[in-house]
């Protein structure tokens, strides 16, 4: 027993002399992570969500007054252009039609009637004119015969009497055929009213029958059959029988936050999920940027808006998709991820790694030091870096603040544009470490070998 009692006591002993070689060792020193600059593909990715919606739809609105007797599509149903889609009763405008059909036909048979009653006319008017021709040669004889004693004074006012009596026949003939002229444009009149008035009523049978305007599906159909409706007038909305898109330009109009809409423009490309259809890429473009901010508890644009609260506020951006697929519905659920910069091959370290450090804390705090701090009133400005690993002359590691000038942001990584360089390793956390760790630290490198960071797009 007392043999096992100093076996294991002897190994306290080596445990606590390892332990305390080790802490003397590692004493003075701050465990880090670090990580090895490399090149990579960066894109700064704005996202925002919203809804799929068609460029091009109509609400179908009711066109007349009445009863809708039959529908001849359903929601989800791909209608073409011009086909018929609903029907609302029109027994009072087909019989107004026909009537008018009717009417026009009988005006066409007094037009035939009086362009026959003008011919006849004509040759009444010729056949005078021939008679009067006739008794114009009779008068003029007589009158030769009179002159030279030959002809009775009898003779020649009977002559007389009938020349004058065909003059007078002439001229009521051309009159009869000028009546019948004047009813024959009196016919050709009732035909045009006739016409006009098919015409009206045949708009208002037409408008009894919902034609579909485009190529499209049916997304919404709030009315049925057998239902009332109404035509719109002023400052009234009619009755909408259903609502049609056209799916063949689809769009993802998304609510996107206003700090990042000074990035979007019109044309760069994106990428669009869809709830509904997981694992599937849309791909697209952006071809409108909202210039009104949209209050995000309503969606009210702050320009309507008669409260002055401070709230955020999103914009909306509409992105175009490239291709179209027959899975896509309006009203669905979407995410729209804008890239709105891109840049290959650059320096790039982690964001975690980027820190402010202010120059005076790095200052020994010597009683000296601290009185020329108190009576100066400058203070150093905080500047934008990294701690970068140098091993000094003696081989010790130590973390030395390098300021950085970065460029676009990704992911995980920003761009270095200035102060670094390709392989140097930098100090990445823990964010409690940078936080405190000063410019000349000893450190050490919390695992052997550094993490280097994978390759590839950040976006």
């Amino acid at each position: 027993m007392k043999k096992i009692i100093f076996i294991v006591l002897a190994v306290l002993v080596a445990a606590g002399l390892v332990s305390f070689f080790i802490y003397r060792q590692q004493s003075g020193y701050t465990k880090v992570l670090t990580a090895k600059l490399i090149k990579q593909d960066l894109a700064t990715v704005v996202s925002g969500t919203g809804q799929i919606k068609a460029k091009n739809y109509v609400n179908l609105g009711a066109t007349a007054m009445g009863r809708v007797t039959h529908f001849y599509v359903k929601e989800g149903d791909m209608v073409k252009k011009g086909e018929t889609v609903a029907t609302i009763e029109h027994v009072q405008q087909e019989a107004n039609v026909t009537g008018q059909q009717a009417a026009i036909a009988a005006a066409k048979t007094d037009i035939a009637s009086d362009i026959a009653a003008e011919k006849t006319q004509e040759a009444n008017v010729d056949h005078a004119k021939a008679d009067l021709e006739q008794k114009k040669l009779d008068w003029d004889r007589a009158q030769a015969l009179y002159k030279d004693g030959i002809m009775a004074k009898q003779d020649y006012d009977a002559k007389k009497a009938a020349y004058d009596l065909d003059v007078a026949s002439v001229a009521q003939a051309v009159a009869q055929l000028n009546q019948a002229k004047a009813q024959t444009d009196s016919a050709r009149g009732h035909l045009g009213t006739a016409i006009a008035s098919l015409t009206y009523n045949q708009d208002l049978l037409d408008r009894t029958v919902a034609i579909a305007p485009f190529d499209g599906i049916v997304t919404n159909e709030p009315i049925r059959e057998g239902e009332t409706v109404v035509e719109g007038i002023q400052n009234a909305e009619g009755s909408t029988l259903m609502t049609i898109a056209d799916m063949s330009v689809v769009t993802a109009e998304v609510k996107v936050d206003e700090t990042d809409i000074v990035n979007i423009s019109i044309g760069q490309p994106a990428e669009v999920t869809v709830d509904a259809i997981p694992g599937k890429v849309f791909k697209g473009h952006v071809t409108l940027v909202g210039d009104q901010a949209l209050l995000r508890s309503t969606g009210q644009a702050t320009s309507t808006s008669t409260t002055g609260t401070e709230e955020a506020k999103d914009f909306k951006v509409v992105v175009t998709l490239d291709t179209v697929s027959n899975e896509l519905r309006p009203g669905l659920s979407t995410t729209a991820k804008i890239t709105t910069a891109h840049k290959s091959n650059v320096l790039s370290l982690p964001i975690q790694a980027l820190t402010m450090h202010n120059p005076d804390d790095d200052k020994p705090k010597s009683a000296g030091n601290v009185q020329a701090a108190s009576t100066s009133t400058a203070k150093s400005q905080p500047i934008q870096g990294v701690y970068v690993l140098e091993t000094d002359k003696s081989g010790k590691l130590r973390a030395k603040f390098v300021p950085v000038t970065t460029g676009i942001t990704g992911a995980t990584d920003i761009e270095v544009l200035t102060g670094l360089s390709e392989g140097q390793e930098i100090v990445t956390g823990p964010f409690k470490t940078l936080r405190a760790l000063k410019s000349g630290s000893l450190v050490k490198r919390d695992t052997e070998k550094p993490v280097v960071l994978a390759s590839g797009s950040s976006s």
